[in-house]
């Protein structure tokens, strides 16, 4: 409520005053002051670094605590370096700006342009239910965006959290060459960004209570480079302890795109696309160009456009420098060691994760009919160019059979992206994951579409898109439809959808014993069962089977292994 004093003493020169116009002239201002924000409830408690206040909206039941900072990021030469703690305070820190980003490749300002890149980036922001009840469970949400683009406040789940009462943390972290610049020297031993992931998961750990969360019932979750991302925070010695569940939605830590295969070959490679000029070899050279280079050349270049199915930086396999290490080892060594935490996963991808490459084919349909191998994922490795033709060719006749690619092949297409950059690899890891161990991975593929979804171009036909199962939990649907717009379908989907994420982040398994819903054991090795979500659940068995067998012989034969930086020769001493 606004309180407002009127002085009944006024004075005006004729010696009267209209009393009832101006107590409407002040309740007039009063009530323009509560619109304008004078009604948010607000709630102030204490962290580890000060005091902070979040507010709730009038006619909300979720109050948010918006840009606070969990870590510092390095500037100038040590900017690639692992995050430094976060700044401290003594005075209540107004936790209300929401539009930080970090530095990244696509300029979102133009079509967000409230937000504000920043290299001072590293900030949570905490979505908490009105509720007395404390040690809730915690969902720590990992944004996507291929490593490259992207920011904690890019999706929101309110509805979730009144679906079950839990604690929603979403944040920044660094991105594109800032985040994944992997040298392999003191000053750019790599995964800086995954390191800034590590310290909010700390963050978490340190300050959740205060917010009525239980550090140790923490989920963490993700879509696209974000499901990669939590699927690689399993194996990384920097995480034990700091989270029991995790929820991959459409990437692995085993695809092409997750951990670059030659880190400086690839730090030399976009060098030169921005204008490096000195001797590649000399990796000194090279970190002194990556120190120095305008941040708005550094992240100049598209890399959305690789035909290989990898975006340049991503995580790496780190040498070791003498600092914490986020990666000590490939994926695949880690999983087949069984090294990894093996924890509760809801784990799977949409049917048809491949339109993700639908905006290129027209500009790609021609150049695969005539170089398909430049097509091939940037993780296999060939002996010889007529080795790599030769698979290329097989692996063509495999998903096109003897017709070119076309519009009449379209569906085609789409089946070799989804399982070249998300399904197969998928799959692969649950394979390792199980052979290794971890006996409680729920496997599913999402195939519902709505019918207000576009058309597959050159078809009459719609398909459940990538990342398509994100926008169920969520809130509305993608491209921003309200809860209300979409349709009774898509909103019985949303609401069963909702239900089992809930009950995992709760109890650790998707579908409780005295569930309604159809029961949901964890997959095998063969990826069967799993749970096919369309508009009504049916279980079923090995997911796309055939596909992942093929794959699994060349991969067997074909694959490489990620590896780290070598050791770059000593500095030369520069004599006076």
């Amino acid at each position: 409520m606004l309180n407002v004093n009127i002085s009944l003493i006024v004075r005006i020169s004729n010696n009267t005053f209209v009393f009832d116009k101006m107590i409407k002239w002040i309740i007039f201002l009063a009530l323009i002051l509560v619109a304008t924000g004078e009604s948010k409830e607000v709630r102030q408690l204490n962290i580890a670094q000060g005091p902070v206040r979040g507010y709730k909206e009038a006619g909300d039941d979720v109050f948010v605590f918006y840009g606070i900072p969990y870590a510092t990021a390095p500037t100038g030469p040590n900017k690639y370096k692992a995050p430094l703690p976060p700044p401290t305070w003594t005075v209540p820190f107004e936790a209300t700006n929401k539009n930080i980003i970090c530095l990244q490749m696509t300029n979102l300002l133009m079509t967000y342009p409230n937000l504000t890149e920043s290299e001072d980036c590293l900030i949570a922001n905490i979505y908490v239910p009105d509720t007395k009840t404390n040690k809730l469970p915690v969902l720590v949400y990992v944004h996507g965006g291929a490593y490259q683009i992207g920011y904690g406040e890019f999706a929101t789940a309110k509805n979730l959290i009144r679906e079950k009462e839990i604690i929603i943390v979403n944040f920044n972290y660094r991105l594109g060459p800032h985040g994944f610049l992997c040298l392999g020297t003191p000053d750019v031993p790599g995964n800086a960004g995954m390191k800034d992931q590590v310290a909010l998961l700390h963050w978490v750990k340190k300050n959740i209570a205060s917010f009525g969360g239980n550090p140790d019932d923490v989920t963490i979750i993700g879509p696209s480079a974000g499901s990669s991302a939590v699927d690689l925070l399993m194996l990384s010695p920097m995480t034990k302890g700091l989270f029991s569940k995790v929820i991959p939605e459409s990437g692995s830590n085993m695809a092409a795109f997750s951990v670059q295969g030659n880190p400086v070959e690839i730090a030399k490679s976009y060098a030169k696309l921005i204008n490096f000029t000195g001797n590649e070899d000399d990796i000194y050279a090279l970190e002194e160009f990556y120190k120095t280079v305008p941040e708005e050349v550094l992240h100049s270049f598209d890399v959305f456009n690789q035909k290989d199915s990898t975006f340049f930086f991503s995580p790496c396999v780190e040498r070791d420098v003498g600092q914490e290490i986020f990666l000590d080892d490939a994926p695949v060594n880690i999983l087949k060691a069984g090294k990894q935490q093996k924890l509760p996963m809801l784990y799977g991808f949409a049917e048809m994760e491949g339109l993700f490459r639908v905006p290129w084919f027209d500009h790609w349909k021609d150049s695969m009919n005539t170089k398909f191998s430049d097509f091939l994922p940037g993780d296999l490795h060939f002996d010889s160019e007529s080795e790599k033709e030769e698979v290329a060719e097989r692996i063509k006749r495999f998903y096109f059979g003897n017709r070119p690619i076309s519009e009449e092949t379209i569906f085609r297409y789409i089946d070799y992206f989804t399982d070249v950059l998300f399904a197969y690899s998928t799959l692969r890891s649950v394979r390792l994951q199980v052979e290794s161990g971890n006996n409680n991975i729920y496997l599913y593929q999402f195939d519902f579409v709505d019918d207000s979804a576009p058309l597959i171009p050159y078809t009459e036909i719609r398909g459940a898109n990538h990342c398509a199962q994100t926008f169920m939990v969520i809130d509305g649907l993608w491209p921003n439809l309200t809860e209300d717009e979409v349709s009774k379908d898509t909103k019985k989907v949303k609401q069963i959808m909702r239900k089992m994420w809930s009950t995992f982040i709760t109890t650790g398994k998707p579908v409780s014993e005295n569930s309604d819903l159809p029961q949901w054991p964890p997959t095998r090795a063969n990826g069967g069962p799993h749970m096919c979500i369309d508009k009504s659940l049916k279980l079923r068995g090995p997911l796309i089977q055939q596909r992942v067998l093929f794959w699994d012989e060349i991969y067997d034969k074909y694959y490489k292994i990620p590896t780290p930086p070598p050791s770059p020769p000593p500095r030369q001493k520069v004599e006076l």
